[in-house]
């Protein structure tokens, strides 16, 4: 039995070439340099178990899959049940959805019992949005979509303290200042690559 670095060696080119992607482009997407990728391939060294699972979740097959040998030859029994990434998506809207929900009942609340124009509760249900999308984009998610999730985040939190200082007649347009420096650091954080 070849030794496990040559099986998953094996098993990421397998599923590398049967996707028809190069090295290059699946270090993108695990965001590790090519070289990395390069070294897994000759076995010379292996990825972390974290690394591991996302490139299995990455070709839609189980860990399980990365650690047989001659996998590839049984691919059907490894492969990950659709219903799996279904589930997780739906989740995923269903609690954004309830976000939504609570804003919306505030609102209704405030018009019904005339306790002021609480249409602020609409632009601030954006940063919340993106708060639950970030926490599941962290658990089930890609690390590539993090960095569009904490822009949305970034600006959408100012964009809702200028629109409340709005209601309070103070114009505070300078905040949006404050997002560049933000936006600067989260692309930044976006391009670190781990080895």
């Amino acid at each position: 039995m070849n030794d496990l670095k040559q099986i998953i060696a094996d098993n990421i080119i397998e599923l590398r070439k049967s996707s028809k992607i190069t090295q290059a482009e699946l270090a993108q997407e695990l965001n590790y340099t090519d070289k990395a990728v390069s070294k897994w391939e000759r076995a010379e060294s292996i990825p972390d178990i974290q690394t591991i699972k996302e490139i299995a979740d990455l070709f839609g097959v189980t860990v399980d899959y990365l650690l047989k040998e001659n996998a590839s030859t049984e691919k059907e029994k490894y492969l990950l049940p659709k219903a799996e990434k279904y589930n997780q998506v739906t989740i995923t809207l269903l609690v954004v959805s309830l976000v939504w929900l609570v804003a919306t009942m505030f609102y209704v609340y405030a018009l019904i019992y005339e306790l002021g124009n609480f249409w602020p509760l609409f632009v601030w249900g954006v940063p919340l949005s993106c708060i639950v999308l970030g926490v599941f984009n962290f658990k089930w998610g890609k690390r590539k979509y993090a960095m569009y999730i904490n822009t949305v985040l970034c600006w959408s939190t100012l964009a809702a303290i200028f629109l409340q200082a709005i209601t309070k007649n103070v114009w505070i347009w300078p905040i949006f200042f404050i997002g560049i420096p933000v936006q600067f650091i989260i692309l930044l954080w976006s391009k670190i690559r781990r080895k």
